[in-house]
């Protein structure tokens, strides 16, 4: 079949959103977080915040929830890890919050990619 005529996964051809490349570049911000101690996240998130308007009622709206929603809540587990570190806990906690943050990049990445919403 020409690559001109491949539909993603689930039948349907997302149009292309002028946003898409945002998108793309916070998923991208968010993975960088792990090594550049969270602050390329709060650069991802700044973007979703003033682009979100641009996407209302799209379908990457729903990858804009998706990466606010993921600084978050990352965030607040850092924090709380963080925390009670000294209880030993904190370090699952950390660990925990890692994978979760992982799952979620990876898994709106993919949906990205094959054209659908989180």
């Amino acid at each position: 079949m020409p690559e001109s005529e491949y539909i993603p996964a689930g039948g349907q051809r997302a149009a292309r959103h002028p946003a898409h490349n945002l998108v793309v570049l916070v998923y991208i911000l968010q993975a960088l977080a792990f090594f550049t101690g969270g602050v390329t996240a709060l650069v991802g998130v700044i973007i979703n915040y003033v682009k979100v308007e641009d996407v209302r009622g799209t379908w990457l709206d729903s990858h804009f929830r998706w990466q606010i929603r993921t600084f978050w809540f990352a965030l607040l587990w850092f924090v709380i890890g963080t925390v009670t570190t000294p209880l030993i806990i904190g370090w699952l906690i950390l660990l925990a919050m890692a994978i979760w943050m992982i799952y979620r990049i990876v898994k709106g990445a993919l949906a990205l990619n094959d054209g659908r919403t989180v």
